[in-house]
């Protein structure tokens, strides 16, 4: 799987520049059939997996989510620190740890 810069790089060179597959190729040290790949389907941006690993903040993620989406919306001041959040984690049973550089 390639990167967005480098498919940019290679659409720049294809299309733009006239380069040869071969010479793309060559330059980049991949396949010329990957590059024809991507070059066939238009793709603009690669899309890979999304990711299943599970989390302890899934369960917690819409509730998170919202009290981020509050806090974003008040001045700097009357904001909570992430000390607050997490404590107001803990008391809805959140069980992980804090970073503890997270704390300075």
């Amino acid at each position: 799987m390639i990167d967005v810069a480098l498919l940019s790089v290679i659409r720049r060179w294809r299309l733009r520049d006239g380069m040869a597959i071969r010479e793309i190729a060559r330059r980049t040290g991949l396949s010329r059939n990957t590059i024809r790949k991507y070059l066939a389907n238009g793709v603009v941006e690669p899309e890979y997996p999304k990711r299943k690993s599970a989390s302890k903040l899934d369960e917690y993620a819409e509730v998170l989510s919202s009290w981020l989406h509050r806090e974003s919306s008040r001045h700097r001041k009357q904001r909570r620190n992430l000390r607050q959040l997490y404590d107001d984690l803990v008391a809805l049973g959140y069980s992980g740890v804090m970073h503890p550089r997270s704390l300075q």
